[in-house]
């Protein structure tokens, strides 16, 4: 865990529950954390997912990696010290929103373990779901759709995931969907679906 660096500060309770803000939604908040290759279909999938629910008048919010690290994240790189910390960031900001009662979306590829396990320990007990979108190298290769495999084979990005740099998958997540052989919407009800059983779509 992030060492408390800061001093002389007091955490305080807000006024309005996350129980209120549930209830005043409609729904209760949750955290659903895409990880898998990069070219696996975790935007895609997420943002299919976003709009499913948003025309169902759930909140929701989507956390992209890129659009994270051109933001809040900027000052990051991707060496294992930096690949945790943007993860760690980046549940903490997960865990505000679902705080607020509002279904998160993150597409991270989050290739260690530890550090998304890290995540679901700062959540409460039903609140993170891990999504694992499984996609073979070969075919997040074969789609390649930033052109950043071709970079990775030719040497010019060091430590690219799945190439010369590892990635663990889920050995506990609540949902794995295959993006080897289905089709977006297909994939994007199936989390829908999970969330239904869950309960996390109502109050």
């Amino acid at each position: 865990m992030a060492e408390q660096k800061a001093t002389n500060v007091t955490w305080h309770e807000h006024n309005v529950t996350s129980e209120e803000r549930q209830k005043l939604n409609g729904h209760k908040g949750a955290v659903l954390w895409f990880t898998g290759l990069s070219g696996c279909g975790k935007s895609t999938i997420a943002n299919a997912v976003d709009r499913l629910l948003h025309d169902r008048g759930i909140h929701t919010f989507v956390l992209d990696g890129d659009n994270v690290r051109m933001g809040l994240n900027k000052n990051l790189g991707f060496s294992p010290e930096d690949r945790t910390e943007n993860i760690r960031r980046i549940g903490e900001v997960a865990k505000l929103f679902c705080q607020g009662g509002t279904i998160v979306l993150t597409a991270f590829i989050s290739p260690y373990r530890e550090d998304r396990d890290q995540v679901r320990e700062i959540l409460d007990d039903g609140e993170f779901h891990e999504v694992y979108v499984n996609a073979s190298l070969e075919t997040c290769e074969e789609r390649d759709p930033k052109g950043l495999y071709k970079k990775a084979r030719a040497g010019e990005i060091k430590g690219f995931t799945g190439i010369d740099a590892p990635y663990e998958a889920p050995e506990k997540g609540e949902l794995e969907l295959d993006s080897d052989s289905k089709g977006i919407e297909e994939l994007a009800n199936e989390v829908i679906a999970h969330l239904e059983a869950t309960g996390r779509l109502s109050v």
